[in-house]
């Protein structure tokens, strides 16, 4: 507790609390007053489509920018300096795939799921099947390092140190999420993450012109300052602090990358925002959107990682309680005492919620759609009413599974968690997405070799890396069962997940010629789209 204290001294939890507090009633009145029209699958799982190109390029912007991007690439700059930025490199570049290859065939072949386009030329069953699975993987993941996220948050804002009161946090955040998916679906989730992306941008552009009027608006001098208060000096500003010092660094590096890169077009929350919009010209457009207000925060972040240097110094905050996550609400505290911490706590409060919430709607989603209407029920799902039904008790049932591993999981290393997502995500879902909208060969074989081989790569990859044992820093620090060297298995299981999607193709003598260009017709001018989801 003495840490803490002595960590963000004139942090006022109650204050905290209070701002987080008025965010969740506006919110849930927003999702409240959505709910009123969540009637038919359409409008649980894409809003009704009726959000326009810009207002789903905002919340696309919501859905991505989440705590690990605010306080993890904040931090990181910090320390850092030149290789914390390129994680944001890495996470921006990543839409210019989503852009030009994935948006707007997407938008016009599927419904509601990434299992909806796999299954449109192929064996509907074991796709849908496989689509789910891997879908439930990456958001399980995901949401695991969003709710332990949630407990070092709190621990750092509330001065809450204990376990138990850790836990009771992430229970709440986990209710207040189940709530929002229960009752607004796609249409509330879709408002909490505009006005949460919103309030984001706006902090964050508040405190970098705070953080550059007071190095005269003089970005080199603002740089020059974080040099002189870093005790590593000219190193922030060079490319080697973090990932220079070996050959193997190096190469985790451009493993850390490419799944950065390609994980962003295959992680499944992010694919299902594509289906809110009427046509797949504002499925682009939203693109666009996203394109400019994540590139834009992350300038921003830029300024404020070397302005945590300058002005709180890489010493304490590497001191401070969450060590590099506290970096952006040190800064805060600095510049506008507690109100702005307050107001910076309850954002980082608010991201974590928006994300947690279109996770969960993405996995219910899949289950309800993939696994229950197609699988289990062939499609002849007779109360019109059962789908969405199913889709809020999985919500529930996921809600729960969350809130139990988030606490499971809070003192764990939550960069790993979030890796795997992303090496999941580009393993198991990127290479089937391309092959089904490129290669007219390609068949249900390949499919379910591209995204099991994918999905097993990954895992046995990270359960024997670094970043589980063997390193003080690994999940397990006192056992080592490690033989992969790269704590990301991204370089190996990405190509790795691409060749099984060709060699499970080849060695099966099914051929859906004739579907791939009923598919490819579709896919580029959206001709019966609309009538495929009128559903």
């Amino acid at each position: 507790m003495y840490h803490l204290a002595q960590g963000l001294q004139g942090s006022n939890p109650l204050l905290n609390i209070g701002i987080f507090a008025a965010f969740v009633v506006v919110t849930l009145v927003v999702v409240l007053r959505a709910s009123r029209n969540t009637r038919s699958a359409a409008d649980y799982y894409a809003g009704g489509r009726a959000f326009s190109g810009p207002q789903n390029g905002i919340a696309i912007a919501g859905d991505y920018l989440s705590a690990a991007s605010f306080l993890g690439i904040v931090g990181a700059i910090a320390l850092y300096g030149y290789d914390g930025f390129l994680y944001s490199i890495g996470f921006l570049v990543a839409w210019l795939v989503a852009l030009l290859l994935v948006a707007e065939l997407l938008r016009n072949t599927g419904k509601y799921t990434m299992g909806d386009v796999l299954a449109f030329r192929m064996r509907q069953r074991p796709v849908r099947a496989a689509a789910a699975t891997s879908t439930l993987m990456v958001s399980f993941f995901y949401l695991l390092a969003q709710m332990a996220g949630a407990g070092v948050l709190v621990s750092l804002l509330l001065g809450v140190s204990s376990g138990s009161g850790q836990a009771l946090v992430i229970a709440i955040v986990g209710v207040i999420m189940i709530v929002y998916v229960l009752v607004g679906g796609m249409k509330g989730t879709t408002w909490v993450q505009i006005i949460k992306a919103v309030l984001l941008i706006s902090g964050a552009a508040v405190m970098t012109v705070w953080t550059l009027a007071l190095h005269g608006f003089d970005f080199s001098g603002l740089l020059q300052a974080a040099v002189d208060r870093a005790s590593s000096g000219e190193k922030l500003l060079n490319p080697g602090a973090k990932y220079g010092k070996s050959e193997t660094s190096k190469l985790d590096f451009l493993s850390l990358g490419i799944a950065l890169v390609l994980g962003t077009a295959g992680l499944p929350h992010v694919l299902m925002r594509f289906y809110t919009v009427p046509t797949a010209k504002e499925a682009r457009r939203s693109v666009v959107w996203a394109i400019w207000l994540i590139g834009l925060f992350y300038l921003f972040s830029l300024v404020l990682g070397y302005g945590a240097a300058a002005i709180v110094g890489p010493e304490t905050i590497k001191n401070a309680p969450g060590s590099s996550n506290s970096a952006a609400p040190l800064l805060a505290q600095a510049l506008g005492g507690p109100l702005l911490l307050g107001f910076i706590a309850a954002v980082a409060f608010a991201t974590i919620l928006a994300v947690v919430a279109g996770l969960t709607i993405t996995a219910s989603a899949s289950f309800a759609h993939d696994i229950y209407a197609n699988v289990i029920k062939r499609g002849k799902v007779e109360d019109k009413d059962a789908e969405v039904r199913v889709a809020r008790i999985t919500a529930v049932v996921i809600g729960a599974v969350a809130i139990v591993g988030g606490i499971l999981a809070r003192n764990q290393n939550v960069a790993f968690l979030v890796a795997l997502a992303f090496a999941v995500a580009a393993s198991a879902n990127l290479p089937t997405i391309l092959y089904s909208l490129f290669w007219k060969r390609f068949n249900t074989s390949g499919a379910l070799w591209s995204i099991y081989g994918g999905l097993v790569t990954t895992v046995v990859l990270i359960v024997f890396s670094p970043a589980v044992s063997g390193t003080e820093d690994s999940m397990l620090p006192n056992v080592d069962f490690h033989w992969f060297p790269l704590q990301n298995p991204g370089l190996v299981s990405i190509p790795a997940a691409f060749f099984f999607g060709w060699l499970g193709t080849v060695l099966s003598k099914e051929h859906l010629e004739d579907e791939y260009r009923e598919m490819e017709v579709r896919s580029l001018t959206g001709a019966g789209a609309e009538k495929a989801s009128a559903h």
